[in-house]
């Protein structure tokens, strides 16, 4: 094969007609007339690599534009740089506004380009990283990352995650990164679980922008609370200011449950995102069950311990219309409404149009009168089962010859028959 039409040589792209040709020195005649073999493979004849390490290759075409000269090792270097997408044009400007490139072994080159790889960075991302952050090849600095997230977290960070890392910040910024996620594994977060963890936290906010003491602060401060589990439970977590935004939320919920710590920390961990809610929004919550509700804060706290959701839920679209209805149903007193709470704490979670307003239908037509009592004590009961069910369950009844003036003084006298009704009704249909 000549020696000008291997596609190594090809470069650079010229828009003439004309052909291009590669010369070169006159003392080449005397190598030994056998194929040549690209330099980045093992196979290299006897005497080839001497040889271009000597010389220069130039490559020239007719037309005027350009008569860039390339070294051998530079040659090399664009070469490399074509297996992850980077021009001919973009590889020039690289190795002339880094010199260095020119210094590093190609072999540790391609080595951290493969470390890239095997991160899950695909040719776009690793060409945009190279482009962006060029010491990410040149600095030794980022070798003990790269050889922690695909041996330790064996490449299981997100793919827009890596890039963002790696791109955004420098080789000594990486190196700083490093120690605080070793702090959160050594602070009991499973090497398992710091790539969960990782993939759902804004590196910037709870990594890059806290010092190492910033991170144990916030560790520490939330042990009493459910520690490292809440962490895994809510990554989210990390991205908090702790003494602007996690104190001052922690301390709402705290001062309601009257001290109580440990149960704080059950009912946040078992909906981690009210953390989500700033403190003046805890309290404006806390305020309207207070007055409109007449509930005392411990009647609350257990409410919300039983179904934290009732925090997050709008308060004009749903705590107000909802307590007004338990109203309008006479449960006028705040003993009244509590137990109504306590025993259907979904009540207030659940969609009006596409859940409450079918089972008030069916209640109404089965003999129950609205606005009462006992038509409240009634949905408080049929809360944890869908409108179908109690339909399907009535059918039963009606198919035996009961009324429906017998189911309604049944689930009366008896307000758990309408909690049974699914139970009873997957029996008959099996």
């Amino acid at each position: 094969m000549a020696l000008a039409t291997l596609p190594l040589f090809s470069y650079p792209p010229c828009h003439c007609s004309s052909s291009i040709t590669t010369f070169l020195p006159s003392h080449s005649r005397h190598l030994p007339t056998q194929p040549f073999i690209s330099p980045l493979t093992k196979s290299q004849p006897p005497n080839s690599n001497y040889f271009l390490s000597q010389s220069r290759l130039s490559t020239h075409c007719r037309c005027t534009s350009h008569t860039p000269n390339l070294d051998f090792q530079d040659v090399r270097l664009v070469t490399l740089f074509q297996e992850i997408g980077i021009s001919f044009e973009e590889a020039n400007l690289l190795l002339s506004n880094a010199s260095e490139l020119t210094l590093i072994r190609l072999d540790l080159l391609r080595d951290r380009i493969l470390s890239l790889k095997s991160l899950g960075l695909g040719r776009m991302s690793i060409n945009l990283v190279v482009t962006k952050q060029l010491n990410m090849l040149t600095s030794n600095e980022i070798d003990p990352l790269l050889n922690f997230m695909r041996n330790e977290l064996q490449g299981l960070v997100e793919e827009a995650k890596v890039k963002l890392l790696l791109s955004a910040n420098e080789p000594k910024e990486l190196s700083d990164f490093l120690q605080k996620v070793q702090l959160l594994i050594d602070s009991g977060i499973g090497v398992d679980k710091i790539a969960h963890v990782l993939n759902r936290v804004s590196l910037s906010k709870a990594i890059f922008h806290k010092s190492l003491e910033e991170i144990e602060r916030v560790i520490s401060f939330l042990k009493p609370f459910g520690g490292v589990d809440l962490i895994v439970k809510r990554p989210a977590t990390l991205n908090y200011d702790l003494d602007s935004q996690l104190k001052p939320r922690f301390r709402v919920l705290t001062e309601l449950s009257g001290g109580d710590e440990d149960s704080v920390g059950k009912m946040v961990n078992k909906l981690p995102k009210i953390l989500n809610s700033r403190a003046e929004h805890l309290e404006e919550h806390i305020e309207l069950l207070r007055s409109f509700a007449e509930l005392d804060d411990q009647q609350i706290f257990k409410i919300a311990l039983l179904s934290p959701t009732i925090f997050t839920l709008s308060r004009e679209r749903k705590l107000r219309p909802r307590i007004q209805f338990l109203k309008d149903c006479g449960l006028d007193s705040s003993a009244d409404i509590f137990k109504f709470f306590i025993k259907a704490p979904v009540f207030l979670c659940v969609s009006f149009r596409n859940n409450l307003a079918h089972k008030l239908v069916f209640l109404v037509k089965i003999g129950y009168e609205y606005r009462t009592k006992e038509l409240a004590m009634a949905i408080a009961n049929s809360t944890r089962i869908s409108c179908a069910g109690m339909q399907k369950m009535a059918s039963v009844y009606l198919n035996y010859g009961l009324s429906s003036d017998d189911i309604f003084s049944t689930s009366e006298k008896h307000p758990p028959t309408l909690q049974r009704i699914k139970y009873y009704s997957d029996l008959i249909y099996k």
